[in-house]
């Protein structure tokens, strides 16, 4: 998905928003730190630069504590980049409006906008950016037709392990 969001950014632009929604967080939904610091690691090591602000929407107090160990897996800079906004508190709906269009901005965020998801109009801009994908990396001469009048890639074999599993 982020590979597809930086193929999607408007010409000349590197960074991107990120709007983190924590409306319904709980303990037993929430991401395990192993899980959480391999994202980080990920996003730190391989797109660095690429956030230019992380705006954790509506978190629940329970996650201040799960961010007091989180926080230590990023670096200094991607720290700084991190806004907690509470829909109830009026300086952060005010960051909210600093930073976001309210025209283009969701009710749901205290926005205007009034978006419904469609499943099929976001497979077909999945397929779109998969072409795009494929072109930009020269695979554009392997697509071939899924046999739903779209284009995939082409599916490699899984590679064969000729040596035994180290023990």
């Amino acid at each position: 998905m982020i590979e597809n969001a930086i193929l999607n950014l408007p010409e000349g632009q590197e960074q991107m928003v990120w709007l983190i929604d924590f409306t319904g967080w709980s303990l037993s939904t929430s991401v395990p730190i192993k899980s959480a610091r391999d994202t980080i690691n990920v996003l730190q090591n391989h797109y660095p630069e690429r956030l230019a602000m992380a705006v954790l929407y509506n978190p629940p107090r329970i996650f201040e504590a799960f961010w007091k160990i989180v926080k230590y897996f990023l670096d200094a800079k991607t720290f700084q980049k991190v806004k907690f906004v509470y829909p109830k508190n009026k300086e952060s709906v005010e960051l909210m409006r600093s930073y976001f269009d309210e025209e283009n901005l969701p009710t749901d965020f205290g926005g205007k906008a009034i978006l419904e998801y469609n499943h099929e109009e976001f497979s077909k801009q999945m397929v779109q950016d998969d072409i795009k994908s494929a072109t930009l990396w020269g695979f554009d001469n392997k697509l071939q037709s899924t046999g739903t009048n779209q284009s995939g890639p082409e599916i490699t074999p899984e590679p064969i392990c000729l040596a035994p599993a180290a023990s």
